[in-house]
């Protein structure tokens, strides 16, 4: 009889599913360790990131063979990661990088990426799984933005009040960098702020929501980030042609006046004179890049270096390594990205990866936008909405910065892009028998999510 009970504790079914839990979280929660541990861009938080995808990985091989089959849930997305994996192997195989130690580092990173794209396809694939790993980010999102706050407050130049930079920088949040900072902020903000705008949530979650994403979006003028002010604001414009295809508009007005207020009051009493400073500064100093500032001269040169190898590129990883031949200006720094990610990605992958780029972009957007018709009111339209904004905002703030090389930022840019582009959730609906007053749940699986 013992024996017959454990048995019974260890079936197959429930240890997939558990495995499948174990997945979804792990998943999700490796995404939010990345921003937590300085945007993932040291040895020690590139390797946690790699390992834990890898570990990932081998649970899933692992549920799939307790399940007895391979089931793989198919994303438009997957044909251009393979194409740019491809096109990596390429500089790798026929050694046209320059540094191709630095170009097996990024293929390495870049596959810890593909990893999780993967599994957030494969392990969300539920309506109650989105809400509550929404739930989960924007309650995260505020958490993080907070902690910015208190460090603005009473900050001491250190990271978390204890670290100190080894190279300095302008630190917000857990970022050295404060642009890092925003584009963080650019990904989450979307999140609570769709949420507070839908009706899949109670009136006090909505307003609870407002209020995170109004916080959140006060961090990032606060940090004083132009690029991430820029960003923020054109999610905004996106979110209100969305808002002008509805009929009926009052309570969505209502909501955004709400949250306009609460977000301009906060950064009114927080921001101060030093806001007000920094955003009036914006054109004197885009005057002064202009006339010779050291990011256009790092675009020009970037351009340069384009030019030498305009098919395959340097290599991934090298722009650091040959940019010193290209740079036309002094300085005692070290150049280490273009703070361009569109002219890095020329540089390092030449036009056939800038070719890909434009591939991922076009496929995410043209699947997601089929279904955010109902967004206020089914999960599937509200997380590809979210994800659509935050990944405009960190693209837009790519003319000016380097976010998609930081990690941490990185990773959940290409699984937002990911789950933007993937098939409709599962829903539960309610249906009723003829031959009884019962109900009973079923959930619906379009045909094609199963290949």
């Amino acid at each position: 009889m013992h024996r017959h009970r454990k048995k019974e504790k260890t079936d197959p079914r429930v240890t997939s599913g558990r495995i499948g839990n174990i997945l979804l979280y792990g998943t999700f929660g490796l995404l939010m360790f990345g921003p937590l541990a300085f945007g993932a861009v040291e040895p020690w938080a590139i390797f946690i990131l790699e390992a834990g995808a890898v570990a990932l990985a081998g649970l899933w091989l692992y549920k799939q063979s307790l399940d007895g089959e391979l089931t793989i849930q198919w994303n438009p997305l997957f044909l251009p990661m393979a194409a740019f994996g491809a096109l990596i192997l390429v500089q790798l195989v026929f050694r046209t990088s320059a540094y191709p130690h630095d170009t097996l580092a990024g293929a390495l990173l870049y596959v810890a990426y593909a990893i999780l794209c993967f599994l957030a396809a494969q392990t969300l694939l539920r309506s109650s799984q989105a809400r509550t790993i929404a739930a989960i980010f924007a309650v995260y999102g505020l958490v993080v933005a907070s902690m910015a706050l208190l460090q603005g407050v009473a900050p001491n130049g250190k990271l978390y009040w204890i670290r100190e930079p080894r190279l300095g920088g302008w630190i917000y949040g857990p970022y050295v960098n404060h642009n890092h900072y925003a584009g963080l902020m650019e990904l989450l903000v979307p999140i609570p702020l769709v949420l507070s705008l839908s009706h899949l949530a109670e009136e006090k979650e909505r307003i609870a929501a407002g209020i995170a994403a109004a916080i959140m979006t006060g961090t990032v003028f606060l940090s004083g980030s132009r690029g991430g002010m820029l960003a923020i604001f054109v999610e905004f414009i996106v979110l209100a042609m969305v808002l002008m295809r509805r009929r009926k508009r009052m309570r969505i007005a209502i909501g955004v006046v709400a949250f306009a207020a609460v977000f301009v009051s906060l950064i009114a009493w927080l921001g101060g004179k030093e806001l007000t400073t920094r955003i009036a500064s914006i054109s004197t100093e885009a005057r002064t890049e202009i006339s010779g500032g050291t990011r256009l001269s790092i675009d020009r040169d970037a351009l340069h270096m384009f030019r030498g190898k305009p098919i395959l590129g340097w290599g991934l990883g090298s722009f650091p390594v040959v940019y010193p031949q290209f740079r036309s200006f002094y300085t005692n720094f070290f150049v280490n990205e273009a703070h361009n990610d569109y002219l890095q990605l020329l540089t390092e992958l030449g036009v056939l990866g800038f070719a890909i780029m434009v591939w991922f972009q076009v496929v995410m957007y043209r699947t997601a936008l089929k279904k955010i018709g109902n967004w206020t009111s089914e999960v599937t339209g509200s997380l590809s909405l979210a994800c659509i904004l935050g990944c405009t905002g960190i693209l837009v703030h790519s003319l000016f910065d380097f976010n998609l090389q930081i990690p941490a930022n990185a990773a959940i840019f290409y699984v937002f892009c990911t789950l933007a582009a993937a098939p409709r959730l599962l829903q539960r609906t309610t249906r009723k028998r003829r031959t009884t007053s019962k109900t009973e749940e079923a959930e619906i699986l379009p045909a094609s999510e199963v290949v």
